[in-house]
């Protein structure tokens, strides 16, 4: 349904009506950030960024969620528009720098996931082909969205502002599962999104983010520990997680789960309880497993952009590791595939 951003009168009003305590959260992002679910086909409240809102709700009463994601968003779209229509807004960008100056000095917490579609999109066949040359190119320019996306966001917060970007978790571990050939290319993945995150990292911290270590909270790089998978048997801590954690192994999606999207959540608050007085226990309380929920028009605005077409059938993926850089590499897991690409300096993102 098409989302309306709410005036700056009916704001005031608003915020008057809860006192001066009123404040807000802005989630921004891709299919991550709207908790896409390939068993029902379509964005659900799931999301990290609904499992987070609960939590930050818990220990800040009056707090909002404006929530921005719109499925299959790439970096370029985020800026440019044509993936999800934004109400007197051209873009999702657009949408989040006019409710940040329409709630200016009210804006507590943004959160950012976005990147992964932009090579999916681009340069990945049907079949799961590459094309190196569209790689390169499109990592290249891909960094350069990410450091203006994430800069004007933090341009436009205040000094209470907290940004939080998130690295990404490995889908491709599930190849471990098809015998000794996939657990080769998983282990040969493993580096490969590590460098990954240390480019996405760069990108983040260079424009003032913070970064929820996703990668790590998903163990992506225990090959030693072991655990044992129903009908599985023994594997290591980072296959399991990846079984259990998202739909890689039953569905061959790299969506997050219900699950997967807690512990996501879980990261991003541990980030956003730094900035809170030191020696004070305020980081929010876990959720139950139950996935959170929202009512539209209520405490959360908006919710559900409309989508303009051109996305995959079963959603975009926006955890497939991808962070821009100055070159790249790819290994082939089957029909899947594995991108990353070096660290740039933190001069050339800037």
């Amino acid at each position: 349904m098409t989302i309306v951003l709410s005036t700056p009168g009916l704001a005031a009003a608003d915020e008057a009506s809860n006192g001066q305590d009123t404040t807000y959260y802005i989630s921004v992002g891709d299919s991550l950030a709207t908790g896409y679910q390939p068993d029902v086909d379509k964005d659900t409240d799931v999301a990290y960024t609904d499992q987070l809102y609960a939590q930050l709700k818990q220990r800040t009463p009056g707090l909002k969620h404006i929530r921005l994601g719109c499925t299959a968003e790439t970096t370029e779209s985020l800026i440019n528009g044509g993936k999800c229509d934004y109400p007197n807004a051209k873009s999702q960008l657009d949408a989040a720098l006019q409710a940040m100056a329409q709630h200016r000095g009210k804006v507590a917490y943004v959160t950012l996931s976005v990147g992964a579609n932009d090579i999916l999109q681009a340069c990945v066949s049907p079949a799961g082909t590459l094309d190196v040359a569209c790689l390169n190119s499109t990592s290249q320019t891909m960094a350069k969205n990410l450091a203006q996306i994430a800069g004007a966001l933090r341009k436009a917060g205040g000094n209470d502002t907290q940004f939080v970007g998130s690295t990404y978790y490995n889908p491709f571990l599930a190849a471990w599962l098809q015998g000794a050939a996939g657990q080769q290319a998983a282990k040969e993945s493993a580096p490969l999104v590590k460098a990954a995150n240390t480019g996405i990292t760069q990108v983040y911290k260079s424009t003032g983010f913070k970064v929820a270590d996703v990668a790590g909270a998903f163990s992506s790089d225990d090959f030693t520990t072991q655990v044992n998978v129903p009908g599985a048997g023994e594997v290591p801590a980072n296959v399991a997680k990846i079984c259990q954690l998202t739909w890689a192994c039953t569905k061959q999606d790299p969506h997050p789960n219900a699950e997967g999207h807690k512990v996501i959540a879980g990261t991003f608050a541990a980030q956003l309880a730094k900035n809170d007085t030191p020696g004070e226990d305020t980081s929010p309380t876990p959720t139950p497993s139950e996935p959170a929920t929202h009512e539209p028009g209520k405490d959360t605005e908006p919710n559900n952009p409309t989508t303009n077409g051109d996305l995959a059938e079963t959603g975009a993926s926006s955890s497939t590791p991808v962070v821009a850089g100055a070159g790249l590499a790819v290994v082939a897991v089957g029909t899947a595939a594995v991108y990353f690409a070096r660290r740039r300096r933190a001069s050339e993102e800037s």
